[in-house]
This record gives C-alpha cells, sequence and structure tokens, in this order.
C-alpha cells in the first residue's frame, strides 16, 4: 500500500487532511497521479456547510465518494492528473476524472479522459463544469436569434454564457448582482447586466444563481411564454416565488437540468463518456481562462474551503495545486 493524503470534510464546517492507501492497480485500471483539481464552489461548500438534504444523500454522492453526507465524506469531482501506471495509450497522458481531492488514486481506466493537447491542466479542471453547461443547453435548446439571461455569473453560468455565445444571432446576457462579474463577461464575449437592468422578453433564462432572488429575476426576465431552465442546486434551502403576477398570464415555464444523467434530447444518442468528451474538446478556448480566480496548495485545502463557504475569499474557480512538499 502507497501512503497519500486525500481531503475530507470531518464535520459540518471543519475540513481536514487525512492519510489515504493506495493499492496497487490490476488489470483495466490506472494510477493518477494529481497535479490540479478545483473546487465546485457551489455544489462542495454547500457539502462543506452540511447542507445536502437527507433525502437527497444517495443522489447527490459523487463517483468516487467515501463516507456519508453530512460528514465524514470524501467529496469531489473534478480532478487533472497523470497517469503512472496503466494501459500503454494512457501512460503518461494527462487526464480528467471525476474524483475526489487526493494526491493520487486508482480507478477504473474508463474513469478518466484524456485531455487535448490543447488544453492546459488548469483549465481542463473545468471539464466537469463545461460539461453541465452542455447538458444545459441540450435541455434548453436555444435557437438562433434567441434572446437569453444567464442568471448568476459563478462557474456555471458563466460556461453557459461562453457557449451560448457561439450561437449565431444569439444575444446574451449575463446577469449578476456584483458589478466586478461585468469584466468575467467581457471576456466571455457576452452582455452584462445588474438584476434591474437586465434586458426583458427574453425566449429563454439559464439561472445558475442557486438564490430564490435569482430564480424570481429569471422569470421576471422572460417574454410570453417563455421557459427558465433552472440549473441551481439549493439544497435544504426553502425557494419563495411570486406567482401571482405574469406567471400564469404569461404562460410560464420553470424547468430544472441536471448533469447527472444525459439530457433527454441527447440520451439516445449521446453517453456521458461522449459529453465529457466535447467538454475537454470544448475547453480548448482560452477564454475559459477568466475563471480560474486564484490557486492554493493541496495542504492549505481546509482552510481554503472554510474561507469559500464563508464568503471570505472571493472566487469563481479556485485551483489546487499538488506539486512536491503540498
Amino acid at each position: 500500500m502507497r501512503a497519500e493524503s486525500a481531503f475530507w470534510v470531518a464535520e459540518p464546517g471543519r475540513g481536514e487532511i487525512r492519510p489515504a492507501s493506495l493499492r496497487e492497480p490490476e488489470a483495466g485500471e490506472v494510477l493518477v497521479r494529481t497535479t490540479r483539481s478545483a473546487i465546485s464552489r457551489g455544489t462542495e461548500t454547500l457539502v462543506f456547510r452540511g447542507g445536502v438534504p437527507v433525502d437527497r444523500h444517495d443522489a447527490m454522492r459523487a463517483p468516487f465518494q467515501e463516507g456519508d453526507f453530512p460528514g465524514p465524506v470524501k467529496y469531489g469531482y473534478l480532478s487533472v492528473g497523470v497517469v503512472e501506471q496503466g494501459p500503454p495509450e494512457l501512460l503518461g497522458r494527462t487526464v480528467f476524472c471525476l474524483h475526489p481531492h487526493q494526491t493520487a488514486y486508482v480507478v477504473p481506466g474508463a474513469a478518466v479522459m484524456a485531455v487535448p493537447d490543447g488544453v492546459p491542466p488548469d483549465r481542463a479542471v473545468l471539464a466537469g463544469t463545461v460539461e453541465t453547461a452542455v447538458n444545459a443547453l441540450w435541455d434548453a435548446a436555444p435557437l438562433v436569434g434567441d434572446r437569453v439571461a444567464v442568471v448568476g455569473a459563478g462557474m456555471v453560468g458563466s460556461c453557459v454564457a461562453r457557449l451560448l455565445a457561439g450561437i449565431p444571432g444569439v444575444r446574451v446576457t449575463l446577469v449578476d448582482t456584483d458589478p466586478s462579474r461585468a469584466a468575467t463577461a467581457q471576456a466571455l464575449g457576452v452582455a452584462f447586466a445588474a438584476p434591474a437592468d437586465a434586458p426583458g422578453d427574453c425566449d429563454l433564462v439559464l439561472h445558475a444563481s442557486a438564490t430564490a432572488a435569482g430564480l424570481q429575476t429569471s422569470l421576471d426576465l422572460l417574454g410570453h411564454e417563455g421557459e427558465v431552465i433552472d440549473l441551481s442546486w439549493y439544497g435544504d434551502a426553502p425557494v419563495e416565488l411570486r406567482l401571482g403576477g405574469a406567471f400564469h398570464s404569461r404562460r410560464l415555464a420553470i424547468r430544472s437540468s441536471q448533469v447527472g444523467a444525459v439530457a433527454p434530447a441527447r440520451r439516445a444518442r449521446r453517453s456521458p463518456a461522449d459529453r465529457l468528451a466535447l467538454a475537454l474538446d470544448l475547453l480548448q478556448d482560452p477564454a475559459f481562462d477568466v475563471l480560474l480566480t486564484g490557486s492554493s496548495p493541496f495542504h492549505e485545502l481546509p482552510d481554503v474551503m472554510a474561507a469559500l463557504a464563508s464568503g471570505t475569499l472571493p472566487a469563481l474557480c479556485h485551483v489546487i495545486t499538488y506539486d512536491e512538499g503540498n
């Protein structure tokens, strides 16, 4: 057994680095030495705070999670590393895996995806987030020339906005309460607006702020018979909406999107592996680098997670590095 280290949520609000024993890989498996991982801020800070509802404990399990909610639990799913042992076609390759924060790990070869040569490791950690955005657009099915708002300029919302910007004739507005996200929107090639100033009469709104206020704004921005695609995960927080106004008279709709399964519109012809491969290919676009807003060494992860959860560390995508000695 090899001695490695992993990040655990020991209890709600407290993380720690724990030893991890690593066995030798068997046939069909790979040993991955982690070089980068990223914190999926919305979901991981919710897990860190102990906000996963009891009836969602099974549904919210990550692919290689250990332990159970609310803790102790090893959770995470944005990991990039180099294959140290495995089949010749993967040996020495940089790969992405939906694995928690850990210095090295052994997983089935099918659980990793080779990162294209045009995608640097730091940007590759966004693969899981871009995959979520791809699934959201498969659910939303935007049309050429649509007026679209994306409410919530976090990791997911920003990735959605960038993909929408590539559809001809689509007018995309990224909406957020934080005025500093205007620079993010500019780098992504889309317009920016505060909620009060966002253009209405939208054909489609994709919501990713994980707040009731953001979801209400999304409804308010819709035109007649428009639809909100809700990507947010609220955990155990209640969500209240005003549905007594235009909701019925305009025949508005709210529909959820979740990355746990391929969107119905593509499920018969695309596998999760196809979706992830597409996300990694899309990450050859350097515009996504604007989402990489900071980095910290692995041993600081307990403090970093606490700072992200409390809001004292502002970030879009915070990268964790695994250089020698960390």
